[in-house]
């Protein structure tokens, strides 16, 4: 991705070197490992946060590798892009983009949805508005999910930003709201359209990315490479043995890169609407 030179976003905060002391989180430690891995990109995080555990903020001295700090300003590209394209794509429609605020932090984190560890990967919370990110997910997303490139890290932040355009159009509240008052099995089903549906937005995102002039040779490759990284097949075949298709989050490895191809081929909003298609 052609990226380095150009003005990153005004809306990143960072927090990195600030953390949470004592936070708990329920469960043990061989259940919470399986839950971080299928979390991965996306999911919902209120498994892994514990807001009756006690805490106490702590701010340490820290200084970020040189590496890190060329991955920030990476990333503060990324979501200025990603303001650029969803927010013509808003007007367009006669809507209003309100843009989100991405948050650096180590280790761990408060947000409006509650205490969330690094080891939860990046996530949305809608009710701050915000997205979250330890930056040493990315070296994760290389060497334990086989994601190499600067566009697989763009995939994640855009999918991250899917789940804001979700937010502000309304599609996340209803879908919330629908799988509380279903089965297991259907409240499952929901969120991996839900998932998918981001993974579509992030296709689109690139669509119009490619338009600016602003992808090389590899990056749509890296992005689908990272897609199928993290489909639910994969990741319970790897960390569990076996594969439990009722208890999907986030869809298969096919259809999470089938549905970032779709939004990558059309640009169009309307060829994503994953909750009444076929998936």
């Amino acid at each position: 991705m052609k990226w380095e030179g150009r003005q990153g976003s005004d809306n990143v905060e960072d927090r990195r070197g600030m953390s949470k002391g004592k936070m708990a989180i329920g469960g043990g430690i061989g259940t919470i490992v399986i839950i971080i891995i299928v979390l991965l990109l996306g999911g919902d995080p209120s498994s892994l946060l514990n807001n009756s555990g006690s805490s106490s903020s702590t701010t340490e001295q820290y200084v970020p590798s040189a590496e890190e700090e060329q991955l920030a300003k990476f990333v503060g590209v990324v979501l200025g892009d990603l303001e650029t394209v969803w927010g013509n794509i808003f007007e367009q429609s006669g809507k209003t983009y309100r843009k989100p605020t991405l948050v650096l932090f180590t280790d761990q984190v408060q947000s409006a949805c509650g205490y969330a560890s690094a080891a939860s990967g990046p996530f949305y919370c809608p009710g701050d508005e915000k997205v979250y990110i330890d930056l040493s997910f990315c070296n994760d997303l290389k060497t334990k999910l086989g994601a190499y490139g600067d566009f697989a890290v763009a995939y994640v932040i855009a999918h991250e930003v899917g789940h804001h355009v979700q937010n502000l159009l309304g599609i996340l509240d209803q879908v919330n709201t629908e799988r509380s008052r279903t089965s297991e099995t259907k409240a499952n089903e929901l969120s991996v359209r839900l998932e998918l549906q981001a993974d579509f937005l992030a296709g689109m995102w690139a669509h119009y990315e490619e338009k600016l002039d602003y992808l090389e040779t590899g990056d749509i490759e890296e992005a689908m490479t990272a897609a199928a990284a993290v489909g639910d097949d994969v990741l319970q075949k790897k960390y569990q043995g076996r594969v439990y298709p009722d208890s999907f989050t986030h869809g298969t490895a096919a259809q999470r890169k089938e549905w970032f191809r779709k939004g990558y081929s059309s640009g169009d909003f309307d060829q994503g609407d994953t909750f009444n298609a076929d998936i």
